[in-house]
């Protein structure tokens, strides 16, 4: 493979330069990516939340949801330089416990379906489907239920 700079590439063939994308969209090309390994088992990342600050950053693991993410072309064009723990929330701007919630083993085990990570990393970019918001809207209202049958007993 013959590697060129863009400037090289003019004559022969358009380069393309992604525009600015927003944190929902970056969040969904993260969640088609993972889409498109359907049946999939990623590796997960082990206990990131008893991590000190320093290793957490760095954890990395072959074959994760985070290595889905940098394996796509238009999310290192905007900007994701590597798969560790630390550039993944820089990047798509994710607290240490949001991208907890996506990766880590103590949730999932040692692999993870990528469908089941696709419908987390939506749920961060606040994208869901109307069944979620309903079954959520349910759990919530069962849940104040049971507790007003309680106190009420």
């Amino acid at each position: 493979m013959e590697h060129r700079t863009s400037a090289e590439l003019k004559g022969f063939a358009a380069v393309i330069r992604p525009e600015k994308l927003s944190r929902k969209e970056l969040l969904e090309r993260w969640a088609l990516a993972l889409e498109r390994r359907k049946g999939a088992r990623l590796r997960t990342l082990r206990e990131t939340e008893y991590k000190p600050v320093k290793e957490q950053l760095a954890l990395r693991e072959e074959n994760s949801p985070l290595t889905v993410a940098f394996e796509d072309p238009v999310l290192r064009s905007a900007g994701l330089t590597s798969d560790r723990f630390g550039e993944v929330a820089r990047f798509f701007g994710l607290s240490h416990w949001q991208l907890h919630d996506v990766v880590c083993n103590c949730h999932f085990g040692d692999t993870v379906a990528a469908e089941v990570v696709a419908t987390r990393v939506r749920r961060l970019s606040g994208r869901t489907n109307s069944f979620t918001r309903f079954a959520y809207g349910y759990a919530i209202a069962a849940a104040l239920l049971a507790g007003t049958v309680l106190l009420n007993h």
